[in-house]
């Protein structure tokens, strides 16, 4: 079989080097060493730094998506027992050196979010993305445990990426993985007590529905737009 080409190889070594140094401090000469290509092979499949910005993240969706995607948490049989199964999954992954445990989105928008409007949208699509595959479980898991509450979720799915994110950080300021661990275990007991403590039993607070930040895959792309 042949090996991979030159832009997968710049690609792969994106993923590397923004979570080892950031996106600022990468060059594309760098890029370039670390894939063993040439900078015309640079230039012939990326017009600039900020495209291949845009790029990378796209690439890790695909690596990240196709790993949950094919993940075991799918085959539990009701829905709380997925969602435990995916956060066990979440704190299996931390591991290694701590560029690698990192996401390669949480760690672009963090340097790009106001001065690389398009690499920020790319790493908004990643983010959201990877928390709308976990809505339809929440939904079920809700209405399987009768849970009724002033939250969505939407908006819990965006929570729990919220904590994964802030983990990476923690564990890089700390310069120690065991934080992060600890801060998933956190989430994992605020699942429990959200579906198992007598949740149900809890009113909803009256307020406007707000929208949606994390789509379910499920929801349809298309609306009816009013005049």
């Amino acid at each position: 079989m042949a090996g991979p080409g030159a832009k997968e190889k710049l690609l792969d070594a994106s993923l590397t080097l923004i979570r080892e140094q950031g996106f600022a401090a990468t060059t594309v000469d760098d890029l370039c060493e670390r894939a063993g290509v040439t900078k015309g092979a640079f230039f012939h499949h990326f017009e600039s730094k900020d495209a291949l910005g845009v790029a990378a993240v796209e690439h890790w969706s695909r690596i990240t998506g196709a790993l949950f995607r094919a993940a075991p948490y799918h085959e539990a049989p009701d829905a709380l027992g997925r969602v435990r199964a995916y956060l066990a999954l979440r704190k299996s992954l931390i591991r290694g050196r701590l560029s690698e445990l990192t996401c390669v989105a949480g760690t672009l928008v963090q340097e790009t979010y106001a001065s690389h409007p398009t690499i920020r949208a790319a790493c908004a699509r990643s983010i959201f993305g990877h928390a709308g595959t976990l809505v339809e479980d929440f939904v079920a898991a809700m209405k399987e445990r009768g849970v009724a509450g002033d939250f969505t979720p939407e908006s819990l799915a965006a929570h729990t990426q919220c904590v994964l994110q802030g983990a990476f950080i923690l564990a890089k300021a700390r310069g120690n993985a065991r934080i992060a661990i600890e801060s998933i275990e956190h989430l994992e007991r605020y699942v429990e007590l959200l579906f198992t403590e007598g949740s149900a039993s809890r009113p909803a607070r009256a307020r406007p529905k707000p929208r949606p930040l994390v789509k379910s895959r499920t929801m349809t792309s298309s609306r009816r737009r009013t005049p």
